[in-house]
C-alpha cells in the first residue's frame, strides 16, 4: 500500500482524526484568514477573543469540509492506490464516526460564527454549503480545483468579517485577496492532481489534468499562480500597504517560481515537496510581513501621537 504524504504515525485516536482531515493543511488558508483579520485591525479594534474565535471557526470550517470530502469519496479513496490507506478505506474509522465527528465540527463552526458577529453568524451556513458542494465537483467539471480554491477563499474573507463586522470600505480589495487565495488554491490542487491523471480517467472523474493533460495542466497552475501575485499586488494597493507587504509578496513570488521549477511533466518525484512544504512556507511567511507591517504602522503612530504631544 502506497503511503500517503502529510500523514500520522501512531493508532491514537487524536493521530488518526488528524490524518483524517490533513491538519498539516491547515497552514495553506489559516495564515490567510489572519492577514484578513490583520488587513481589518487598521480599521476596526482588533481583540484576542477576535482572534481565537475566527481560529476556532477556520479549523472547524476545514475539519467539517475535509471529512465530508472523506465520506463521500470513500468509495474512490479505496479504488486509488494513492488514496487506500486513508482511514475509512483502511478501517481505521468508520463512517458513522466519520459522519459525527463532520455535524460536530459543522455546529461548533456555526457556534464560533455566531460568537464574532451578527453577519458571519448568517454567512456560516452558506459557506458550509460551498464547502461541501466542492466534494461532488469532481463528478462534472474539471474546475473543481477552483471550486475548492474558492472554498478556501472564505478564509480571508471570513477572518477581515470577524473583525470589521462588513465589507472592506473599498469593495474590490477583498474581492483581490480573496480571488489571490483562490487562484493560489487552485493552482496547487491542479499539481496535486497530477498523479491521478489516469485514475481519474479511467474512473470517470473530472480535473484538468485528466482533461487537457499533465504537460498544459502544470502550465494552467503556472498561470493560476501568476494570477496570485497580480492579486496580492491590488491587494495591498487597496489595503495602502507599503514596503513590508511588498516584500511579502515578492517572497512569495519567490516561492510560487521554486514550486514549479520542482514540478515537470515527465518528474513528479519532487510533487509533495512542492504541493505541501513550499505552499505552507508561502503562507507562513506572506503573513509574517503583513504582520510585520502592522507592526510597523503601531510603532509609527506612536511615535508620531508622542511628537504630537511634545513627548
Amino acid at each position: 500500500m502506497i503511503k500517503e504524504g502529510q500523514t500520522f504515525e501512531g493508532g491514537t485516536r487524536l493521530s488518526t482524526y488528524a490524518s483524517f482531515v490533513k491538519l498539516p493543511h491547515t497552514v495553506f488558508a489559516l495564515p490567510f484568514a489572519l492577514v484578513g483579520v490583520t488587513l481589518a485591525s487598521y480599521r476596526y479594534p482588533l481583540t484576542l477573543r477576535t482572534v481565537g474565535w475566527t481560529v476556532v471557526a477556520f479549523t472547524a470550517a476545514r475539519f467539517a469540509a475535509m471529512g465530508f470530502n472523506r465520506i463521500v469519496d470513500r468509495e474512490y479513496d479505496a479504488a486509488n492506490p494513492r488514496t487506500q490507506g486513508r482511514e475509512i478505506p483502511r478501517g481505521a474509522m468508520s463512517v458513522l464516526e466519520a459522519k459525527i465527528s463532520v455535524a460536530g465540527a459543522s455546529v461548533l463552526f456555526v457556534i464560533a460564527a455566531w460568537m464574532l458577529n451578527p453577519l458571519c453568524f448568517v454567512l456560516a451556513p452558506l459557506a458550509l454549503a460551498w464547502v461541501f458542494f466542492y466534494s461532488f465537483t469532481k463528478r462534472f467539471t474539471r474546475f473543481a480545483h477552483l471550486v475548492l480554491g474558492l472554498g478556501l477563499a472564505i478564509a480571508p474573507v471570513g477572518g477581515f468579517l470577524a473583525v470589521a463586522g462588513h465589507w472592506s470600505a473599498r469593495w474590490w480589495m477583498l474581492c483581490a485577496l480573496a480571488l489571490a487565495v483562490a487562484s493560489w488554491v487552485g493552482g496547487f490542487d491542479i499539481l496535486y492532481a497530477l498523479p491521478d491523471t489516469e485514475f481519474d480517467r479511467a474512473h470517470g472523474l473530472h480535473s484538468i489534468p485528466a482533461a487537457v493533460g499533465v504537460p498544459r495542466a502544470i502550465v494552467v497552475a503556472r498561470a493560476l499562480h501568476v494570477a496570485t501575485v497580480l492579486l496580492l499586488i491590488v491587494t495591498g494597493l487597496g489595503a495602502g500597504s507599503m514596503h513590508f507587504y511588498y516584500t511579502g509578496v515578492a517572497v512569495a513570488a519567490g516561492v510560487l517560481l521554486y514550486e514549479h521549477s520542482l514540478v515537470q511533466a515527465d518528474d513528479l518525484s519532487r510533487l509533495d515537496a512542492a504541493f505541501f512544504t513550499l505552499n505552507g512556507v508561502m503562507s507562513i511567511v506572506f503573513l509574517l510581513f503583513v504582520l510585520a507591517e502592522r507592526i510597523y504602522a503601531q510603532v509609527w503612530l506612536q511615535a508620531a501621537l508622542e511628537r504630537g504631544r511634545g513627548l
